[in-house]
Order: structure tokens, then C-alpha cells, then sequence
């Protein structure tokens, strides 16, 4: 993943050395208040010959579905087969803030991504609650992709995940994604076509395990608050897990008290050795993208790092 705080001048850097390392993917986030998703998709398309790029993701509330379709057509016509577009609900705390929280997310969700998918493709998107487009809306022949990109919904929830088989082309994952989770998500999902599974996890890989480990701590502070519930569901020591949240006083103190051998559930981390062993796991129950968030305090080293692992 692409850190969204990283300063203007080291991101495009950052890009090129993710290409020549030799990894499959960069994902860029759309987070409020932080750069936009499609221009930092755009911007390293542009400067880099192979590596595939993922938006992850786009709120639906956020932009008009034919307008989300132009932008997803051109990238994908300019640079065909490397991009895929992640869409998402949106925090809800962010989107109630700008305005664009619906009375039925899952609704506005749903459509959206039908919209974008088939505009994407050179088709009239279907009516609905919240997306009405004519159907004299479509791409204009020469600006169809001849690769369209895979639309995929970035969910977490039961219903959300049966949306996402019903409508994407794959799902993405917030972290963290255990392998437990991934099985659990996929039922859900329950898709009855191709349907790719991204998995988003934080990440510290170093040649000393408890090096990395303390390293990614702070990556896991967040998911002891509500919202991250159903990652937990699925595991042995979910309720431990909660009551530990629940005796901490704050992020993080949480993250400190984490027992290690949860943090190492909880995260691709350790030794190159323990990485992939992870990853192994993890595609083992079904996911096809692991989106590594790293967790170091420089990335750019930290990346460096963790081309040991390919």
C-alpha cells in the first residue's frame, strides 16, 4: 500500500521502487482529508511500466456513478490491465461529515456499483433509489476499455459482503485479514461468478521477529473498537480480545498489551520466513491480493525490507 501520509516528494519514488522490487500491486486510499484516490492512481500509472494499481477505496456517496465510470474508463483505457477499482460505503463518521451518509448504504452501495460496472463496459446503467441515470447515459464508444476494470466493493458486514457477491468483482478486506476471516468473509460473499478476494493487513518484516512485531503494534491499534468486530468473530480468542479492549484505557495501551502470538495472527510480521508462511495461509483460504500496510516508522526502508519476503 501506498502510505497516505507520505511526503509529495517521496511518493512517486516510492511507486517506481515498489515496480522495480518486483511486487504485483500498488493500492492507493482515498481517505478524508488526505490525497485523492484516482489522482495518486493516475499519477503512478504514469510513472511506472508494470506494476498494477488498486483504489481502495472510493466512497459511493461520494461521486456520481457516471462521473466514477469516466474516471475508472480512462485510467483502464490508458493503461489497460492494471487497474482495479475498490468502492466502498465510506466511514460513516467521514461521510455524515461531508454530507453523503444515505438513509440506506447498503441500497446506495448496490447501485453504484451495478452503474459503475456496466458504464464501464459500454452499457446503460439500471435505475434505482439512489443512482438515476438516464439511459442515454453511457461512455461514448471511443473512451470503452477495451480491458474494463474489475469493479470490486470494499465491505465488512454480512450484508454488505452478500452485496459484494451479488453485484462486484471481487471484495476487499480492511484489515486485519486472518485466514479465518477470509473463509468467513467468502461465505458471505457467496458469489456465483469470478470473484476476487483483497485482503488489507499491517506489516513489519525484519531479519529480528521481535523487531518487527514491536514495529507493528501501532498498526493494530485501531481494530479493538466496534467496527472491526466481525474480523474477530471468526477467531479463538475473540473474547479475550474484547475484554482486553475493554481493560485498556485508550488505543494505545491496547496495542502495547497485545499479546505477541495475536499480534502475529493479526498481522503479516516477523522474519521474510514468517511472512511467507503467512501469506501461504492466507491464500491457502482463499485470497488472491495481500495488501501489505507497512508499519515501519521510515517506509521507504520499510519496503526495502520487505522485498525479502518476494
Amino acid at each position: 500500500m501506498l502510505p497516505r501520509d507520505l511526503a509529495p516528494a517521496a511518493v512517486l519514488p516510492f511507486a517506481r521502487r515498489a515496480d522495480e522490487l518486483g511486487f504485483d500491486e500498488l493500492w492507493v486510499v482515498e481517505d478524508l482529508g488526505f490525497r485523492g484516490g484516482v489522482a495518486q492512481a493516475a499519477a503512478v500509472l504514469a510513472v511506472t511500466p508494470r506494476i498494477r494499481v488498486g483504489i481502495g477505496l472510493l466512497p459511493a456517496g461520494a461521486r456520481n456513478a457516471a462521473f466514477a465510470a469516466m474516471e475508472a474508463a480512462t485510467l483502464a483505457q490508458l493503461f489497460p490491465g492494471r487497474v482495479d477499482i475498490g468502492v466502498g460505503h465510506g466511514m460513516p463518521a467521514w461521510m455524515r461529515s461531508v454530507g453523503q451518509w444515505p438513509a440506506s448504504p447498503l441500497t446506495l452501495l448496490e447501485e453504484h456499483v451495478r452503474a459503475v460496472t456496466a458504464l464501464v463496459r459500454g452499457e446503460a446503467a439500471e435505475r434505482g433509489r439512489y443512482v438515476s441515470l438516464d439511459p442515454s447515459v453511457r461512455l461514448e464508444p471511443a473512451c470503452v476499455p477495451d480491458v474494463p476494470p474489475l469493479v470490486l466493493a470494499g465491505v465488512r458486514g454480512p450484508r454488505s459482503l452478500a452485496v459484494s457477491g451479488r453485484v462486484a468483482d471481487g471484495t476487499v478486506l480492511a484489515e486485519p485479514v486472518t485466514p479465518e476471516y477470509a473463509r468467513a468473509a467468502l461465505a458471505q460473499v457467496d458469489a456465483r461468478r469470478p470473484h476476487r478476494l483483497v485482503a488489507y493487513n499491517a506489516t513489519s518484516v525484519h531479519p529480528d521477529r521481535a523487531t518487527a512485531v514491536e514495529a507493528v503494534r501501532p498498526g493494530l491499534a485501531w481494530i479493538g473498537e466496534p467496527d472491526w468486530a466481525p474480523h474477530l468473530a471468526p477467531l479463538p480468542f475473540a473474547e479475550e480480545f474484547a475484554a482486553l479492549r475493554r481493560e485498556c484505557g485508550d488505543r494505545d495501551e491496547f496495542a502495547r498489551r497485545l499479546p505477541e502470538e495475536w499480534v502475529r495472527q493479526l498481522s503479516v510480521v516477523g522474519t521474510a520466513d514468517d511472512a511467507r508462511a503467512r501469506l501461504a495461509e492466507l491464500f491457502d483460504a482463499g485470497v488472491d491480493s495481500v495488501v501489505l500496510i507497512l508499519a515501519d516508522a521510515d517506509p521507504a526502508d520499510g519496503l526495502e525490507r520487505l522485498a525479502a519476503v518476494l
